[in-house]
């Protein structure tokens, strides 16, 4: 095993993974605060806080951060998602010290300038304007407010427009004080690193952080139910989907064999027999994602407006079928998908960065590939049909815009999920 992990005295957790055929680096700070921590009249404010953590520091502009950057070749990035913000470069060998420097003076140093600030707001408001305008980005907040109502997790991440125009300077540092702690950040760093030297830098780096732990995202509280939204599009955009299993469960992995056997890939079932055998749409794919204490199976479609009730009967019906007809064939050929896409992610620092450190986030310390490929190896015909009884026996999420109005009702479409137990 390559990665390598040690824990500071301020609560910090460093790891590394070594890639000695490398030239460059890949490193980050991912922050366990996403779109589950925030109250309801704060639905945004982490990914504007992501935005604003770039616009200037106590030592450097807005462009100084983009110049210092690019100088070296290298760039700089992050993302927030429902768990997790993360903060992530990538640069040659001999240029870490100075994205480490940059890291950290943006977590611990952002002025939150006041006219950034205005003109950041213009910035995300623009990129929900976007994301509402591509009905696939619609249709999966519905999906999740549907699956998770009334708490945090069934929020947008990019927010409401009315928290982005309204929501103030302090506010914004404020909650950067109590939710980003030393004990709840993972500095990660994957290719020609060395652990120590690494360490080192982290600890002469970020220093000034608060310590311990923020509080806890209130649980996850899976419901299900249907949504439905009626517009004049040329499609009709579609999720069906599960309550499914956390990082935690024994089962996750096989829940990703699953899924990859289900619609994962040209040979899965649902792309065979819905679009090549039946040309329905052109695009369908399931999709199996984690939580610490959740998640969802569901599956993805858009097709046309006639076409889409023969798509739901089909998804219904081909996950009520894999309790009787599943081979050890298409088991095989999932978790050699499965298996592949992890082990070619090994040839990508960015990836291996980031695989460990979520690792660490969610496990407390980095897996061994040979751990992963294990479970995955271990997944067999039986588990796939326990797992299609379970999935249909819960209650289904129904979301779906464009012209609907030829999908059979909800009820109906549990009653044909029913069939599967």
């Amino acid at each position: 095993m390559t990665a390598q992990l040690t824990t500071l005295d301020n609560g910090l957790r460093v790891v590394t993974d070594s890639m000695e055929t490398v030239e460059t680096v890949a490193l980050g700070a991912w922050v366990g605060v996403g779109t589950r921590h925030e109250d309801a009249d704060q639905n945004g404010i982490s990914h504007l806080l992501e935005h604003m953590a770039f616009k200037g520091t106590a030592r450097r502009s807005a462009s100084d951060i983009a110049a210092e950057i690019e100088a070296v070749g290298g760039h700089l990035n992050a993302y927030t998602s429902r768990e997790t913000t993360a903060y992530y470069a990538k640069v040659l060998n001999e240029d870490v010290p100075l994205a480490v420097d940059l890291l950290s003076d943006i977590l611990q140093h952002s002025t939150f300038d006041p006219q950034e600030l205005e003109r950041e707001r213009s910035v995300i408001l623009q990129e929900i304007g976007q994301a509402l305008d591509q009905p696939e980005d619609v249709v999966f907040d519905a999906f999740q407010a549907t699956a998770y109502p009334d708490q945090a997790l069934g929020r947008p991440v990019l927010g409401q427009p009315e928290v982005i125009r309204s929501v103030s300077r302090q506010a914004i540092i404020d909650y950067m004080t109590a939710r980003y702690r030393t004990s709840d950040i993972v500095l990660a760093a994957a290719g020609r690193i060395s652990h120590d030297a690494f360490v080192s830098l982290v600890r002469d780096n970020f220093g000034e952080l608060p310590t311990g732990h923020a509080p806890a995202a209130e649980p996850a509280r899976y419901a299900g139910g249907e949504h439905r939204d009626v517009q004049d599009l040329e499609q009709v955009h579609l999720v069906l989907g599960f309550d499914g299993l956390s990082f935690h469960h024994p089962d996750f992995y096989a829940l990703q064999v699953f899924s990859a056997l289900y619609g994962g890939g040209m040979s899965s079932r649902l792309f065979q027999e819905v679009r090549e055998k039946r040309g329905l749409v052109y695009t369908i794919y399931s999709f199996a994602s984690g939580l610490s204490d959740s998640g969802i199976l569901g599956v993805y479609a858009g097709t046309g407006e006639k076409e889409a009730e023969e798509v739901v009967r089909i998804v219904c019906g081909e996950l009520a079928a894999l309790d009787d007809t599943v081979s050890a064939a298409e088991v095989q050929r999932a978790r050699a998908q499965l298996k592949a896409s992890i082990l070619m992610s090994r040839e990508s620092t960015s990836a291996r960065c980031e695989q460990a450190a979520t690792q660490v986030q969610v496990f407390g310390r980095p897996l061994a590939v040979g751990e992963v490929v294990e479970k995955i190896e271990a997944v067999d015909t039986a588990k796939i049909r326990e797992l299609a009884g379970r999935l249909a026996s819960t209650q289904p999420t129904f979301a779906a815009i464009g012209p609907v109005g030829h999908i059979a009702p909800f009820e109906e479409i549990r009653e044909r999920l029913r069939l599967a137990v």
